[in-house]
């Protein structure tokens, strides 16, 4: 095959896949981008109420996410490890889209109990469809495009199509929910709910159908997959895993946060009260991410390895988030989220890219790549975030005298409060989230160490097919 053909059928690989990604990112940002809002102002949940719904939704998880990538490194089937479990996933995962925005409220249930209780079981549904489909999909990344090449190429492409995924999540509602905060819209939220049933169905069997195979080398990896426990131990036993951790936990926490508290933000803050307005404020950070990864982030990535991109990326992102503490209009607004794409995007290309270094060390060490394994440790510390998120929100919310929806009584103090949730805890989050990341091992020649030998153990794999 010349090195056309193979650079042909790498895109066709990559295009493939990020259809996957389509469905997975639209799905969760969706969710962190509109439920708290929904919740909170339109089906009347106080926030107290809220918040432990997602402590209780986060502990699920801690069982959830290990115990799914525990299984599926060890799964052998004619189709691989992970294509089971996201053929499994797809279609709930579709469906339960519908019901996170259509309570009992909807259908003229207004009895509170009733309507937090569905708010707890569908969140935990959610997950559990949400983390069989995306943490095998996920897992598929490092497996097929192993070299830092290939998957700086291949997460360019992947990274425009989470773009338009961002801006299905982000930008869409706008145009079908006239204003978020409003109850009378409660069924056009169930009409955004439709949408994105439709969208992640769709997305989702394209991937099915065109998406990459699991390669042969990697095939019987399964018939030495450690215990759960072992599992779980081994990860957190990286040194390299270790110092990604918090940084992981800093920027989820950042991007749990800002959209999660935007809509009140802009709204009250900023005094933007049509949706659409909203929904173009962030939509235009993802266009600029999207143009700074391509631009900037993918040629820094491979001049100066992703740790030392990664830390710049923070960097940048920590300066950009302090005018969000001042800034009064939407003027000025459009223009700070505009530019905080260039952090945004550096962190969205780096992330995955790093995640697969540790694993590829990973394989060095145990024989056997784990991705799902990682991925599911990765996960249970990802979703605390979530309780770190509204832990926060909560503890503003109720000291401003806000744990109730009740947009009459917004005061200075609540003002005050969205400028801290908005700006001040994401700063303080990237500050440790930097900290971290300064100490990670995966660098320079150690890095180059641990390409050069994976090399060779692959070519020892194939030798023996």
């Amino acid at each position: 095959m010349n090195a056309r053909n193979q650079e042909e059928y790498s895109n066709k690989k990559a295009i493939g896949y990020s259809f996957g990604q389509v469905a997975d990112v639209t799905a969760y940002q969706s969710f962190v981008f509109l439920t708290f809002t929904f919740y909170f102002t339109i089906v009347g949940l106080p926030v107290l109420y809220i918040s432990i719904g997602f402590m209780i939704w986060s502990v699920w998880n801690a069982l959830n996410d290990p115990l799914l990538g525990y299984l599926s490194d060890r799964t052998h089937t004619k189709w691989g490890r992970r294509y089971p479990y996201i053929m499994v996933g797809i279609i709930p995962l579709a469906i339960v889209m519908f019901f996170v925005f259509s309570p009992p409220k909807v259908f003229g249930v207004t009895d509170l109990a009733v309507n937090l209780i569905f708010f707890i079981l569908i969140i935990i549904i959610f997950e559990l469809f949400y983390t069989m489909f995306s943490l095998n999909l996920t897992s598929m990344f490092p497996e097929a495009f192993i070299t830092l090449e290939e998957r700086t190429k291949a997460n360019n492409i992947r990274q425009t199509f989470t773009i338009i995924a961002l801006l299905f999540a982000f930008l869409l509602p706008g145009f079908i929910i006239p204003d978020y905060s409003d109850p009378k819209y409660i069924s056009e939220y169930s009409i955004f709910g439709v949408t994105l049933t439709i969208i992640v169905l769709i997305t989702g069997l394209i991937f099915l159908k065109f998406g990459p195979k699991e390669k042969p080398e990697f095939q019987e990896d399964y018939k030495n997959a450690f215990s759960l426990g072992k599992s779980i131990k081994t990860c957190v036993r990286s040194k390299a895993f270790k110092r990604y951790i918090p940084t992981e936990i800093a920027v989820w926490f950042v991007f749990g946060m800002v959209p999660t508290i935007l809509p009140l933000y802009a709204k009250f803050v900023l005094g933007i009260n049509d949706s659409l307005l909203i929904s173009l404020m962030i939509g235009l950070t993802f266009i600029s991410a999207a143009v700074f990864i391509n631009l900037l982030w993918k040629p820094v990535v491979q001049k100066v390895g992703p740790r030392k991109a990664w830390l710049l990326s923070i960097i940048i992102w920590i300066v950009t988030f302090i005018p969000l503490i001042f800034i009064t209009n939407i003027i000025t607004g459009y223009i700070i989220f505009i530019i905080l794409g260039m952090g945004f995007g550096g962190t969205l290309y780096i992330i995955d890219i790093v995640v697969a270094d540790i694993i590829d060390e990973d394989e060095l060490i145990t024989g056997m790549r784990r991705e799902a394994g990682y991925y599911g440790v990765n996960a249970l510390f990802l979703r605390f975030t979530t309780i770190l998120v509204f832990l926060a929100i909560s503890l503003v919310f109720t000291n401003v005298g806000w744990e109730i929806y009740e947009p009459e009584k917004v005061t200075p103090q609540v003002i005050l409060g969205l400028r801290i949730l908005m700006a001040v805890f994401p700063i303080i989050a990237l500050l440790i989230g930097f900290l971290s990341m300064y100490k990670y091992p995966l660098d320079g020649e150690r890095l180059k160490n641990v390409k050069e030998r994976l090399e060779v153990l692959h070519a020892e794999k194939k030798s023996k097919l």
